[in-house]
């Protein structure tokens, strides 16, 4: 199989695949010498079974930038807030990585 990013050829492994941070096992991919990974169908609905299992599937929310004063304020699901242990006056810190994404560390 050809790579579709570099066009080179793709060897079979197994590789680890983990959803935040947390390790749902080795799975079937075919990976590319530019870092690329594609896994295998049935490697992705073992993936997706296993977080399923451990109750990390759907975590990736839409939402929407509000105010709070002369402040804008950015949700965070109760799910996300729950799995990453946040409590109300926790401290965090938010930074840019780019004009697309924001970095959100809890300190």
């Amino acid at each position: 199989m050809k790579c579709p990013v570099c066009d080179e050829s793709m060897e079979r492994k197994m590789v680890p695949y983990s959803v935040g941070g947390v390790k749902l096992g080795v799975f079937e991919a075919d990976v590319c010498s530019c870092g690329e990974v594609f896994f295998t169908e049935k490697s992705s609905d073992a993936i997706d079974r296993k977080a399923k299992e451990k109750g990390l599937w759907g975590f990736e929310k839409k939402g929407k930038v509000g105010y709070s004063g002369n402040s804008l304020i950015v949700r965070i699901p109760k799910k996300v807030a729950d799995f990453m242990q946040l409590k109300k006056g926790e401290g965090i810190l938010i930074r840019p990585e780019d004009k697309k994404r924001l970095i959100i560390e809890v300190v």
